[in-house]
């Protein structure tokens, strides 16, 4: 089975072109004796929005490692998929995200709840369990998720059939589970109940994507109780680490953190508990690259710093199109948003102080970053000039998108 490293990032690229950037950070993490995979992440509503396919993102993985040279490890994510959009990632990618967060709460045949109460009676009172779990929360887990838990086996079992492994074949891919796409958090007993229902199933999931208490929204900090949070991932981590072993799931099982990127106020105490623990982690930054792009073209001045400023006006005329996909994971206060005119006059430093994550700077705007981060789509529908435009600018671009990844997110985590 392709088994996942003990650390990984889901760096995402939107438009395909920052690979080498990105694993720039990564030799930096190697040089300072930190091994993380690289998992270029594209879900199947970026890739409608952008107008790419699974295919592109695999040919600019691939050409990104060959130019670079790098023989760390890698993967391609069909990220956030299902029974009704996994088919056109199965031959590109080999890390799979199980997005089931729409079918968590929809009851489960009660013969088949009955039937995981009885094999898992002894649940509860097991040997090391570090949850607090007893009959009635197990049941009403049971209620509430084996429903989707059946829908993830569902679609592994159909990855599976796309890539023609048969019956003993061994997988040849990383599979991943993610609840997180929901409104109520899963405790850690609930997850040791998702954890024992995935076993049941057959699934045998590398890591696991929770839904955690507090605010994880698109490319700025936590927003929440960091003490509650890491008191609550501690005990998720441990629950992954004793479920391993008591259901018999991959020893490289490991929590996954979703709209991870730029959550400055956790990675410290995140870091320190799966170095405690000796625990791996899956941390999701994707968009944060896309922004990092538009830092580079306004720092780069002249016609970059015209483009950076173009896309935002597009963002900001077109806001409510462009927030919709992702309603619940921003939290724009819009009367905060400068008028487009009035960032035309803007200098390249003052453009790149409002977007660039620096939160000890008084110009850093959080909802500009937002409305960028996912505003994507407005550089999409300018095609070429936009790639154009970061090709003439990529010294800027790549140094923003290196610095970023490397000195915000894997130095805080992996590097004690």
């Amino acid at each position: 089975m392709k088994t996942i490293e003990k650390y990984s990032i889901g760096t995402g690229d939107r438009f395909g072109r920052q690979g080498l950037a990105q694993i720039a950070a990564f030799k930096k993490a190697r040089d300072k004796g930190v091994s993380a995979a690289i998992v270029w992440n594209k879900s199947n509503r970026e890739h409608n929005l952008i107008g790419t396919q699974p295919a592109d993102q695999r040919a600019a993985a691939d050409r990104a490692i060959k130019e670079s040279g790098w023989d760390g490890s890698y993967h391609v994510d069909a990220d956030h998929v299902g029974l009704a959009t996994v088919d056109r990632f199965a031959p590109h990618c080999d890390f799979f995200t199980l997005d089931v967060a729409d079918f968590i709460g929809k009851a489960a045949d009660p013969g088949l709840v009955e039937a995981f109460l009885k094999k898992h009676a002894d649940l509860p009172s097991a040997k090391g369990l570090p949850a607090a779990l007893d009959a009635a929360a197990m049941r009403a887990a049971a209620v509430r998720y084996l429903f989707a838990v059946g829908e993830a086996a569902k679609t592994y079992r159909r990855v599976r059939d796309l890539r023609g492994l048969g019956p003993r074949g061994e997988d040849d891919f990383v599979t991943e589970v993610s609840m997180d796409e929901t409104e109520t958090p899963q405790s850690p007993a609930e997850l040791a109940v998702i954890l024992a229902a995935l076993a049941d199933e057959g699934v045998p999931v590398q890591t696991i994507a929770p839904k955690f208490s507090g605010r994880f929204n698109k490319g700025v900090d936590y927003v929440g109780d960091v003490g509650a949070f890491l008191k609550e991932f501690d005990a998720d981590v441990r629950v992954a680490l004793w479920a391993s072993t008591a259901f018999g799931l991959p020893k490289s099982l490991k929590l996954s953190v979703h709209s991870g990127s730029d959550k400055f106020s956790l990675y410290k105490g995140i870091g320190a508990i799966i170095r405690k623990e000796g625990a791996g982690l899956h941390l999701k930054t994707a968009g944060t690259t896309w922004l990092e792009e538009i830092v580079g073209l306004a720092e780069s001045g002249g016609d970059g710093l015209a483009m950076a400023k173009e896309v935002y006006r597009a963002a900001y005329d077109d806001i409510d199109e462009v927030v919709a996909p992702y309603a619940t994971v921003v939290d724009i206060d819009r009367g905060k948003l400068p008028s487009p005119d009035a960032v035309d006059k803007w200098e390249g430093p003052a453009l790149v102080a409002a977007l660039r994550h620096v939160q000890s700077d008084p110009r850093f705007n959080p909802s500009m970053r937002q409305l960028v981060h996912v505003g994507f789509r407005v550089a999409a529908k300018m095609g070429g000039r936009y790639l154009d435009a970061l090709a003439k600018h990529e010294a800027s671009v790549s140094r923003n998108v290196t610095l970023n990844l490397f000195e915000r997110h894997l130095a805080p985590l992996f590097i004690a």
